[in-house]
């Protein structure tokens, strides 16, 4: 596919939204990474046509979408993670109105960013990005709601469920290893796992059982791992997984398929391809994830959007 590209001296406003509440900001001066960025990008902008917003909740930006709608800005620059952009994506995709996005790697997971292959060195961060170079990023939906990456509903969700905020901050992407952990041991250590699936695809008759699901749009899984031949941002297709076991053994079996990013291997995990999927749940308002953030509950409904973001990375 040709490359397309923007000419960024064109714009009249860019736009970085800075999340300090991020999961990196406790170990690692990102704030003078991101105004770092700042400063380069005004420099070859100029003072009038770029400017730094800092966030401090996602309550915020409900503000920063009505304002990039209003005054049209032309580029709008997340310093934040994976949360951070589905959040603020979302709220401008609701308005019908998406401008060009890059996204600074500085939150807890960064996948997008991972995938788009965007340093965290400013220098070689702006250099690339002025490039004017469009990644076409096709968007999610799981009942209404905006994801970027993934989206799923099982044992994994429930785990980002139940991780705070503030173990995030203090151990980073560990927060999901103890919680993984606290969770076999208060559902797996004397019972079978008894939250039960049915998932159909693109309105086909079969439903399919499953004890849990990851559905995947993006190259990379959990931070590093990477679970679907073929999957990426700029694709227009949701990758599933359904996992069939229900006991302690089948689950540490999958995370190990999941580590070695083998799920092909292992015959009680079916992999299928879909444009959308309805997946219900023998309890009601189980969690379910998106982009790593527990946003809305079973039953669920998930498909793609036809036409992708622009991105310049």
């Amino acid at each position: 596919m040709p490359l397309t590209r923007v000419d960024i001296e064109k714009f009249n406003k860019v736009l970085i939204v800075f999340n300090r509440n991020s999961g990196k900001q406790l170990f690692a001066s990102m704030f003078s990474r991101v105004n770092e960025v700042y400063k380069r990008l005004k420099d070859i902008l100029g003072a009038k046509r770029t400017e730094i917003y800092d966030i401090k909740s996602f309550s915020d930006l409900d503000n920063i979408a009505e304002r990039v709608e209003a005054e049209k800005i032309d580029w709008v620059i997340i310093a934040g993670g994976d949360g951070t952009i589905r959040a603020l994506i979302e709220k401008l995709a609701n308005r019908n109105y998406l401008p060009y996005v890059s996204v600074f790697p500085a939150g807890t997971v960064n996948l997008v960013a991972k995938e788009l292959l965007m340093t965290t060195d400013p220098a070689k961060w702006v250099k690339r990005v002025v490039k004017g170079i469009v990644a076409p990023v096709y968007l999610g939906r799981t009942n209404g709601h905006a994801f970027l990456t993934v989206t799923g509903i099982g044992f994994d969700s429930l785990v980002v469920h139940n991780v705070t905020e503030e173990s995030k901050k203090l151990l980073n992407k560990m927060a999901y290893v103890v919680q993984g952990a606290e969770l076999m041991r208060k559902e797996l250590a004397f019972s079978n796992w008894r939250y039960k699936f049915e998932v159909r695809f693109d309105d086909e008759e079969e439903w399919y059982e499953a004890s849990s699901v990851i559905v995947g749009k993006s190259r990379y899984y959990a931070g590093r791992y990477s679970l679907f031949d073929g999957a990426s941002l700029a694709s227009p297709v949701l990758h599933v997984a359904l996992f069939s076991g229900n006991t302690r053994n089948d689950f540490m079996r999958y995370a190990a398929c999941i580590a070695m990013e083998a799920l092909h291997l292992e015959k009680s995990i079916v992999l299928k391809t879909a444009k959308k999927l309805e997946i219900r749940c023998n309890v009601e308002d189980f969690a379910a994830e998106l982009d790593g953030d527990a946003i809305t509950t079973a039953p669920l409904k998930i498909e793609i959007e036809e036409t992708p973001i622009k991105f310049l990375a």
